[in-house]
C-alpha cells in the first residue's frame, strides 16, 4: 500500500487538509479492461475554495500514469466541472457535507474518475441541451455538457449522486516521467 503523506504538504497550501482524507492504494481497481492500476481516494468539504486544490492533487496523480498528449486539459476541465457540480448543486455548498473522489489510473494511461456527493441527486433526463438556440445565452447548464465533450465516457448513477468518467488509454507515461 502506498499512502500519500499529508505532512509533505504545508497546511497553508491546502486549507482543508485537516478535514480531507487522502489515500492511494496499490490494489487492482476497476477499469474498462481490468488492467493493473492504482487508485487515489480523497474527500473534500463542500467549499468552492477546496476545488482547485483537489483538482491539482488528482491531476498530479494522473500525470504519473498518462503520457502528455494534450488530453490532460480535457480531463482537468471535466474534473473541475464534476467537482463544482457536486459542491454547488449536489451538496449546496454545505461545508459539513463532503465530496468523495476516486481516481483510478492504469499503467497504459486509462483514467477513471468517480465523484460522489451527499446530495439528493437530480433527474438526468431533464438536462437541457446547452447548444440549443433557446439555451445559448443561459448562464448555467454547461458543466455536464463539458464533461461529456472532454471525456470518452460519462455516466450518472444512484440518481445523479455519483458521476463516473473515463478517459481511454494513451500509452501511459514513460519511466523517466514516472521518476520525476
Amino acid at each position: 500500500m502506498y499512502c500519500l503523506d499529508p505532512g509533505m504538504i504545508r497546511k497553508s497550501q491546502i486549507p482543508f487538509l485537516d478535514m480531507a482524507e487522502s489515500q492511494m492504494s496499490g490494489r487492482s481497481a476497476r477499469t474498462s479492461h481490468s488492467r493493473p492500476s492504482i487508485e487515489l481516494q480523497h474527500s473534500l468539504p463542500s467549499r468552492v475554495a477546496a476545488l482547485s486544490i483537489s483538482v491539482e492533487l488528482v491531476m498530479r496523480f494522473i500525470s504519473r500514469f498518462r503520457k502528455l498528449d494534450g488530453s490532460e486539459a480535457n480531463i482537468e476541465v471535466a474534473l473541475h466541472e464534476a467537482l463544482a457540480n457536486a459542491v454547488v448543486h449536489g451538496n449546496h455548498g454545505d461545508p459539513h457535507k463532503y465530496v468523495d473522489v476516486a481516481c483510478c489510473c492504469s499503467i497504459d494511461g486509462e483514467v477513471s474518475i468517480t465523484i460522489r456527493d451527499q446530495g439528493l441527486g437530480f433527474d438526468t433526463g431533464a438536462l437541457q441541451d446547452p447548444t440549443a438556440a433557446d439555451n445559448l445565452l443561459s448562464t448555467h447548464g454547461r458543466g455536464i455538457y463539458l464533461m461529456q465533450v472532454c471525456m470518452d465516457e460519462v455516466c450518472f448513477e444512484e440518481g445523479g449522486v455519483v458521476v463516473r468518467m473515463l478517459k481511454k488509454p494513451n500509452g501511459g507515461s514513460t519511466s523517466q516521467e514516472r521518476s520525476e
